[in-house]
Formats: C-alpha cells, structure tokens, sequence
C-alpha cells in the first residue's frame, strides 16, 4: 500500500468537502476548487477526514493513489490558507510593475513584455523586482510562475534574470581575459 495514499486528509474547520459521481469539490474561506477522481481509486470523506483507496493493486492504480491523496491535500490546504511563490528580478535596468491584472516587464529586450496574470492568480510587485504570486490552486500558480520565469531565464554568468526567492544559481567563472606570448 502506498505510505502517502494511506494518509487520510485532515479536514479543517470552515472547509467543506463534497462528492458527486466522479468528481471532488473543496470549498472554503479562500475559494472553490474541483477535481475529477479517476476510476481507479475511490475517495470517501469519513469522521472529518478524506480518505483515498484504490480499487486493485494494477500499476496504475498504485500510481495514482498516493497522487490523489496529494492532489486532496493541496485543494484543502488551498481553500483554507492558499499558496504564495515569491519571484526575483535581477539584472541592471530589469523591473516590473502590475496594473489590471498584468504583470508589465523590462527585462533588457527593445520593447517591454507583458504577461496577462490566468484567472484566480493575484500579483503584488514590491521594490520594482520582487513579485509576490497568489492563488488557491498550487498547479496553476507553479505553472504561472514558471512561466513568468521563462521570460528571462538567470544566465549563469552574471546571474542576471528572474528567479525564485529560494534558488541557488550556479555561477561560472567566464573567460580570464589574458593573451597568451
């Protein structure tokens, strides 16, 4: 049996979890959140918990035991406290402001980059260079600021680009500049 699939989900106060036929619904203080269930695992909310089971011990049942239960996880984390990734910008002249839901950037190109924020992520800028990313849905605030991070991905040389507040950036040491007599 999976270690994490076997884990039940605490449910907290103020979230309600519902099921009907083969989908998940997790509502809370934050926000709403669904999900479908694959057939081969069943979920069942007993005694304030949410329990994950699967059907057979096939691969791909065990697969997606342990995944199902982490995916309940985030949903009810999500609802109740939601999820912050904090971006970096570094680089000479390279910033960034938000206004109407769109992130505006300078990232060193001759015109300026604009990347419109996906539903249900909200943005605070602080100091023109670190971007504060918000959302119920753990997926889609990775995938956005993943996204945002491929805009100007850090060069190992100067460091210079966008990054996560928590990455380590390995630097090279670039030409010595000496001629050889």
């Amino acid at each position: 049996m999976s270690r994490i699939g076997k884990n039940p989900v605490p449910i907290p106060k103020g979230v309600e979890v519902t099921l009907h036929g083969d989908a998940v619904t997790v509502k809370g203080p934050k926000g709403l959140l669904e999900r479908r269930i694959p057939p081969e695992v069943t979920v069942a909310v007993e005694n304030g918990q949410i329990l994950v089971r699967r059907k057979d011990d096939e691969r791909r049942s065990r697969s997606l035991h342990g995944l199902m239960r982490v995916l309940l996880h985030n949903m009810v984390t999500g609802v109740s406290q939601g999820f912050t990734k904090v971006l970096e910008i570094q680089g000479v002249g390279y910033r960034c402001d938000v206004a109407n839901n769109v992130l505006n950037f300078t990232l060193g190109h001759s015109h300026p980059v604009s990347f419109p924020l996906p539903e249900g992520v909200k943005a605070s800028v602080e100091k023109q260079t670190v971007i504060r990313l918000e959302a119920v849905d753990k997926e889609l605030l990775g995938q956005t600021a993943a996204n945002i991070k491929a805009l100007r991905p850090v060069e190992p040389y100067k460091g210079k680009g966008i990054r996560y507040a928590n990455q380590w950036v390995r630097r090279k040491a670039g030409k010595t500049g000496s001629k050889k007599k």
